[in-house]
């Protein structure tokens, strides 16, 4: 009779290496909101009312001053950028933390905005708030029927 080893490795871990590449991997193990791209941007509503549209940004933790807001060719940019620097000194104990989040995000304008009019802004409880007025609607012209003779 001829003794063979016997690898109870599967016992203690019962994946094999595809499988824990897969899961790692995976969107269950790293949240997709941090580590993705697109997760680092804020969430967008956009409403549109009669007179204006109303864009509003979910970006906690920032201060008015993180903000930069701008338009160009039609399209709106707006990023942030916040840099924290936190220090703890308690008897032997140093602690130092350092802290940066920025994020971009650009949005074509619809030609019934108004670009060269003043947009009102505003940063309250995490939110910001953007307010670009529409133009003026341009009276049409009634379609004439000419009679042929």
């Amino acid at each position: 009779m001829s003794l063979t080893k016997f690898n109870n490795r599967n016992r203690l871990f019962p994946w094999n290496n595809l499988d824990l590449k897969s899961f790692l991997s995976s969107d269950d193990f790293f949240n997709s909101d941090f580590f993705a791209e697109e997760g680092l941007m804020p969430a967008m509503n956009v409403k549109e009312h009669h007179t204006d549209f109303e864009i509003e940004f979910a970006a906690p933790g920032f201060n008015k001053k993180d903000f930069e807001v701008t338009i160009e060719d039609n399209v709106l940019y707006v990023s942030g950028e916040k840099h924290m620097e936190k220090e703890e000194k308690e008897d032997d104990f140093t602690r130092k933390e350092f802290s940066y989040n920025s994020f971009k995000r650009s949005l074509r304008l619809p030609e019934s905005v108004d670009v060269n009019k003043e947009i009102d802004a505003t940063y309250k409880n995490g939110i910001l708030k953007l307010n670009l007025l529409k133009k003026e609607p341009v009276n049409e012209i009634p379609k004439k029927v000419v009679e042929i003779n």
